[in-house]
């Protein structure tokens, strides 16, 4: 059993951001912690006493409320001053990685190099003065804050040289850019302005919509989600097929919540007629969603493993030249920090893969900002990292986004989740695409991104997610989305 101890100015963090920490190994497995905020000091007890590094949400100046990581550390007797050692982590992070794309030719703008020099600047006065004093917490702000600067300047220089790159063998990328659906017939209104920003529609082919009681299958909203995208000369992705959520299992499955073999019979038995309906239409399986976070019908780690393989395996010999993927929820893992799992996200997708099942990529879905079931918001550089840390799996990525539009309360949003303090706006999220976009895009591994949420005016998950709202305006983000698709996409 160990401890890791550390002080935080007055009033930095609130009860439910110290909630949100966890401490990872070398290999950004989070381990299981019991966090106590107390007078100033922060403390994570867990099972083991190895050097790890602490990742907490963080309200940066100029940038809103992000999850910063500090470098390794050890344990030891006295507590760490986390301003610094956010700061000195972050810097760290920048460093190694403008030092990485160096060497493979990447040409970065003088101004990083200055804005590094200055965030090491400001870590040297925070180190040298009383630590935990006003002057060093103020200094290791500032340092943090010019180091975040400096990642996201990185990021940009990457995104766009990599982008170019790939342009000069390919001047329009043959990259999904979807947007869901959802489950209501689009209106002239919104499908002009849809079919002007993507270039693919996932419509969802959820159980307990299509299957409302035992074999009977009600395929009405799908079939006409199904011809407006063929119409429309859109590429589909259905699914996910089996969306491990409260919301998305049929009610009258519960009756059988103890007899694991019917499950799977049931399960199956949905997949299959699916696929045989849509083996034609559809142009990528999302076979399973959520895989990795659910805690539905009391399924262990070892059944939902044998229900996706089963549903992979089952895709492929119905639909053996159509790609089946998987998703996973929250690729970070940070929910591993306040619960146990034989099987973390990579590993999960890992195992699947290594059964040679037929599975041909991993989507990655990031419900940014919300908490908890979300994604903490993270800078531009630590979400191109992710995405080299995925990419090890050798096999196509596919991302899923959502993004809080606003902190009020949302009507037909249907998870009961909070939305940290920040820019969450608009033009927030607009500012956010602009951003993350062009980025997740350069990425030669990412070969689709889809947006999961379209419309606040039909009920959700997550609220303020949609492109339009509640009444059916269209927001920044989806004009933000269109340009991107028009200068780089097919």
């Amino acid at each position: 059993m160990g401890v890791m101890r550390f002080i935080l100015p007055p009033d930095r963090i609130t009860d439910d951001m110290a909630q949100q920490a966890y401490l990872s190994g070398y290999d950004r497995i989070p381990w299981r912690a019991r966090i106590r905020l107390s007078q100033g000091e922060l403390s994570l007890e867990r099972g083991t006493s190895e050097s790890g590094t602490l990742q907490i949400p963080w309200l940066v100046d100029g940038h809103g409320p992000m999850v910063i990581s500090t470098g390794t550390l050890m344990e030891g007797s006295e507590p760490y001053y986390l301003p610094l050692e956010l700061a000195r982590g972050k810097i760290s992070q920048v460093r190694n990685q403008l030092s990485d794309w160096q060497m493979v030719g990447l040409l970065v703008r003088r101004e990083v190099h200055e804005k590094v020099a200055e965030a090491i600047h400001h870590l040297t006065v925070a180190a040298v003065a009383e630590r935990g004093s006003a002057e060093s917490n103020a200094s290791a702000e500032k340092a943090l804050r010019v180091a975040i600067d400096a990642a996201s300047m990185l990021a940009g220089c990457y995104a766009e040289q990599a982008l170019a790159a790939r342009r000069r063998a390919m001047p329009k990328l043959p990259t999904l850019l979807a947007g869901n659906v959802g489950s209501a017939r689009l209106d002239n209104h919104v499908s002009k302005q849809f079919l002007h920003a993507f270039n693919a529609a996932c419509v969802p082919m959820t159980w307990r919509e299509i299957e409302t009681s035992e074999e009977n299958r009600y395929w009405d909203t799908s079939d006409q989600q199904i011809d407006w995208c063929r119409t429309n000369l859109l590429q589909v992705c259905g699914g996910p097929l089996l969306l491990f959520d409260q919301r998305a299992i049929p009610d009258w499955i519960a009756l059988y919540e103890d007899d694991f073999e019917s499950l799977l019979t049931f399960a199956t038995e949905f997949v299959q007629a699916v696929v045989v309906r849509y083996r034609n239409d559809v142009d990528l399986w999302v076979c399973a969603g959520r895989v990795n976070t659910t805690e539905v019908l009391s399924l262990t780690e070892e059944e939902r493993i044998k229900i996706v393989a089963q549903a992979i395996e089952l895709t492929q010999a119905i639909d053996p030249e159509t790609p089946v993927v998987i998703s996973v929820d929250q690729p970070w893992a940070e929910y591993l920090g306040q619960r146990d799992a034989d099987f973390p996200p990579l590993h999960f997708a890992d195992a699947l893969l290594r059964a040679d099942l037929g599975l041909a990529g991993v989507m990655l879905e990031m419900n940014i900002g919300y908490y908890p079931g979300g994604t903490g918001p993270r800078d531009a550089l630590e979400f191109s990292r992710l995405l080299d840390y995925w990419s090890a799996l050798q096999v196509p990525l596919y991302v899923s986004l959502t993004l809080p539009s606003a902190v009020t309360a949302d009507p037909l949003a249907q998870r009961q989740v909070r939305v940290p303090p920040g820019d969450w706006s608009p033009q927030g999220q607009q500012a956010w695409i602009d951003r993350f976009l062009p980025l997740i895009l350069a990425k030669p591994s990412v070969q689709g991104v889809l947006w999961n949420q379209l419309r606040d005016s039909e009920p959700h998950d997550f609220p303020h997610g949609g492109l339009f709202d509640l009444r059916r305006h269209a927001k920044p983000a989806l004009r933000q989305i269109a340009a991107v698709r028009q200068t780089y996409l097919r």
